[in-house]
């Protein structure tokens, strides 16, 4: 007990002085998984919009595909992005293993098929109740699914923190495709995992703390989103 009351009060030292290899790591952390959220955001909500409009064979297969991609292992994408950049892969020339770009990459690929089911399954709801109303003003379905999603901005920004908030705290494939190389693709849950297996808990408690503090913040971003959107809805009804 004596251990841990220790290595809290040392991890409280060192988020109340903003040790700086502390806030190198957060603020890697922060661009990474913010890049990639962004990115994943960009294609994934295009993707299902148009996924929740279109019809062509095999539709029902793509979406089974795409919500069976929702539990993708992120050792599976941490490896196959590892293959594709290595020397030996087809990327390899690009230089890109082991950098920050690499683990934007693997992150992306975790969180678009979130992203793009999530908003599939937001268009494909707003188009039951307002599919009509579009229709009868001209709207063909790509530009009914575009207004949807404009409409439904607050549910968007949902859809983005929980995204982020998966990248956030992904370690598996950020530690194949980044290497936990000090100062330059070390991030809170790769140095956690380091940290604790070398016994240096201070720094893993305290990158612990700053973690849950950030996905707190952004349960607290969803909460605040879903309650603004309550209110909209209640106004307009």
């Amino acid at each position: 007990m004596s251990a841990f009351t220790d290595s809290l009060r040392t991890a409280a030292a060192l988020i109340a002085g903003a040790d700086e290899s502390l806030r190198e790591i957060v603020v890697l952390s922060l661009q990474v998984s913010g890049a990639a959220s962004l990115l994943g955001a960009a294609i994934g909500l295009a993707a299902g919009a148009w996924l929740a409009v279109a019809r062509f064979p095999g539709q029902r297969a793509v979406v089974l595909a795409l919500n069976t991609l929702l539990a993708l292992p992120p050792v599976v994408v941490g490896l196959t992005v590892y293959l594709l950049l290595s020397r030996a892969g087809p990327l390899g020339s690009l230089g890109l293993l082991f950098t920050p770009t690499a683990m934007v990459i693997a992150q992306t690929i975790l969180v678009l098929p979130l992203v793009a089911a999530l908003a599939r399954q937001l268009v494909a709801d707003a188009m039951r109740g307002n599919g009509e109303q579009l229709r009868s003003m001209g709207a063909g379905p790509f530009a009914s699914a575009a207004l949807l999603l404009v409409h439904e901005r607050a549910a968007l920004m949902t859809i983005v923190l929980t995204a982020f908030g998966r990248a956030i705290s992904e370690v598996g494939a950020v530690m194949i495709v980044g290497g936990n190389i000090a100062g330059v693709t070390r991030v809170m849950t790769t140095t956690i995992a380091l940290e604790t297996s070398q016994g240096d808990l201070p720094l893993a408690l305290a990158l612990g703390l700053v973690l849950l503090g950030v996905v707190a913040l952004v349960n607290l971003g969803i909460a605040g989103v879903r309650r603004v959107q309550l209110a909209q809805e209640g106004r307009a009804a």
